[in-house]
């Protein structure tokens, strides 16, 4: 029996005409509301497993590592680092993790792993006993981004997770710290390496949909970002992934979406999928 969890992290403000793409304001905004400076809100959730004696964490948000110039850039709010926060309201502090796996480490997916900003200071990795599990394909990446993509990184992470001695760099669809119960389905289009876990559970499926899927929103499959690296290749992905999860009646975790953090997926007459009995927050659900 497992338990799973949603937390909060830090949120962010990004320019709604990237994240939806191709799609016109006239659209998108009737799904998010954008702001004065034309930023949507978006979350950076984590989802808390407790299987036996293990604590798996996927993910830990945007965190609070960026000076104030950066965080007034992204619109990172508040000040602290909320996801420390969520775990210590379960009783838990980052050094009960177990296990964290990072589905790549674009900084508002891994910036939670570092401490809070202090000025003259650098940062430190938290979770000190925990593996960190990423595909070798998104650790490469990291390492030498393209210059398209290159601020979306921390520079000085992936020396600090290979100094830990503590990463585990993923091939496969499996770990060797997690075993058979977790498989990892991979996606290449928004960034190469992009790590889904999926977890057996007794309802079916659970995917952490990352994203290639970071909200309901983007269930429809035409709609991307404009961060992807290859649309067309996002929508084909996305086509498949959706299609495992309708025909297994499993269910989406969303790390961005502002309201849903949850739900199951179903597909009408037409072939559109959407999203059905949706859930705001995850408490320790069994």
């Amino acid at each position: 029996m497992i338990k799973i969890s949603s937390l909060l992290g830090n949120t962010q403000h990004l320019d709604g005409g990237a994240m939806f793409g191709h799609v016109p304001k006239a659209l998108w905004s009737n799904w998010l509301q954008p702001d004065d400076n034309n930023c949507v809100r978006l979350e950076c959730r984590a989802l808390l497993i407790e299987d036996d004696n293990k604590r798996i964490l996927l993910e830990t948000g945007i965190g609070a590592f960026f000076s104030p110039e950066l965080k007034k850039r992204y619109g990172v709010s508040p000040e602290h680092h909320v996801l420390l926060d969520s775990l210590q309201n379960l009783g838990l502090t980052h050094k009960d993790i177990d296990v964290v796996i990072l589905s790549h480490l674009h900084f508002d997916h891994a910036g939670g792993l570092l401490t809070g900003y202090q000025e003259g200071h650098k940062s430190s990795l938290l979770f000190p006993n925990a593996r960190y599990l990423l595909s070798l394909e998104a650790f490469i990446r990291a390492k030498a981004p393209h210059l398209r993509d290159k601020a979306s990184f921390i520079p000085e992470l992936t020396a600090l997770l290979d100094a830990s001695g503590r990463m585990e760099l993923i091939e496969g669809n499996h770990s060797a710290a997690l075993g058979a119960k977790y498989t990892f389905h991979f996606s290449h289009g928004h960034t190469p390496g992009l790590m889904l876990t999926e977890i057996s559970t007794e309802q079916g499926p659970l995917i952490f949909a990352a994203d290639l899927i970071p909200g309901v929103a983007w269930l429809h499959s035409p709609i991307t970002m404009g961060y992807d690296r290859f649309p067309e290749q996002v929508v084909d992905e996305k086509e498949s992934l959706l299609e495992y999860i309708v025909e297994n009646e499993g269910r989406l975790f969303y790390t961005h979406d502002p309201k849903i953090t949850l739900s199951k997926v179903v597909r009408d007459e037409k072939g559109r999928f959407s999203a059905s009995e949706l859930l705001n927050e995850v408490t320790r659900i069994e």
